[in-house]
């Protein structure tokens, strides 16, 4: 691309460039995960912007580079509104920014509330995958019926095949929806559980995509033996509850922070022993997927920029390809350039 032009990929477009390429950004991530592991990365810690006397809005900035073949810098900058749901309008809003590594210069700007949400869904597939040897679950516990276990039922699905699901919102109606969507998506059964154990207790698989901001789990008790829980929105089980389990995260310096359930295990016993390694390690097997086959895992994702990087570069390249998208043209200011 020349250094004056900026390509502009919308949301629908995204979405069509992503579409039934579940496997493809599944290995994507986790070539990104083991790029990181291997120190072929810059990755800033995450900045929050909150607000004053509000406690639920956020708007987060991630900047970050991956190189190890993919080559991108930029900046995702993403915000978590949880009332936006009762006004009929999406929680989280994205943008990314996509740097050239040459020059520096702003290349693109994609919407990117769906690369977050998929990349999310990726790294849990994965880790999914990983934890559980491959076996295809008999059902799969989703607590929290958002966008977010929306695409994670889409790319369990195609990681391990997937046949029933068991949903637990503390909106029903809400939860009626998302029953709806899932059955539209695939022949897969649901269920609406009558309660959080109830989910909790039905399978051997298990994702939190809710918009807690504190911990409400404090025994997992009622979970089968050897259960894999996807704990995605990071902040739903109590910090005794993580010391229990066997342990694996993305990168444990970016999860002990903020306030996650990690980060509140970590200010309880004063370290960081209760991680036993991160998912890079399961992938490239210098940890072994369990120690423990009786033991609960719990995979806590922060969620790294560098992953949002590595499938807004492969949005691009398939855009470029395909003619996609709205080139601006003159985007930087005119000049020689010599000031």
């Amino acid at each position: 691309m020349s250094s004056d032009r900026v390509l502009i990929l919308r949301g629908d477009e995204i979405s069509s460039l992503l579409e039934n390429r579940e496997l493809e950004i599944i290995e994507v991530v986790r070539k990104a995960y083991v790029a990181h592991s291997r120190g072929q990365s810059s990755l800033p810690h995450s900045s929050f912007l909150r607000f004053p006397d509000d406690t639920m809005n956020r708007i987060i900035a991630l900047p970050g580079f991956l190189g190890d073949g993919f080559g991108v810098a930029g900046l995702k900058w993403i915000s978590s509104f949880p009332a936006n749901v009762q006004r009929g309008m999406a929680r989280a809003s994205a943008v990314l920014l996509l740097n050239s590594c040459d020059n520096g210069h702003v290349e693109a700007i994609l919407e990117s509330s769906l690369i977050s949400a998929k990349r999310t869904a990726a790294s849990a597939a994965l880790a999914a995958q990983v934890l559980t040897r491959g076996q295809s679950p008999l059902s799969v516990g989703l607590i929290g019926t958002g966008v977010i276990n929306l695409e994670i039922v889409r790319f369990l699905r195609a990681a391990l095949g997937l046949s029933r699901v068991v949903l637990f919102d503390l909106d029903p109606d809400r939860a009626r929806s998302f029953a709806s969507r899932v059955r539209e998506m695939a022949d897969i059964e649901t269920e609406i559980a009558p309660s959080l154990d109830a989910a909790l207790g039905g399978s051997s698989l298990i994702s939190f995509a809710t918009t807690a901001s504190s911990p409400y789990v404090a025994d997992l008790s009622i979970c089968r033996a050897g259960a894999t829980i996807l704990h995605v929105s990071l902040r739903d089980l109590g910090p005794e509850v993580i010391l229990a389990c066997d342990n694996v995260v993305d990168d444990p310096d970016h999860v002990c922070r903020a306030q996650t359930s990690l980060h509140l295990a970590e200010q309880l016993t004063g370290s960081r022993d209760f991680i036993r390694c991160t998912l890079a390690d399961l992938c490239e097997g210098t940890a072994p997927p369990r120690v423990d086959e009786e033991k609960i895992s719990v995979f806590s994702p922060f969620g790294l920029g560098v992953l949002d990087l590595s499938l807004g570069k492969l949005a691009l390249d398939l855009a470029l390809a395909e003619g996609r998208g709205v080139s601006i043209e003159g985007f930087l200011p005119s000049g020689d350039g010599k000031i």
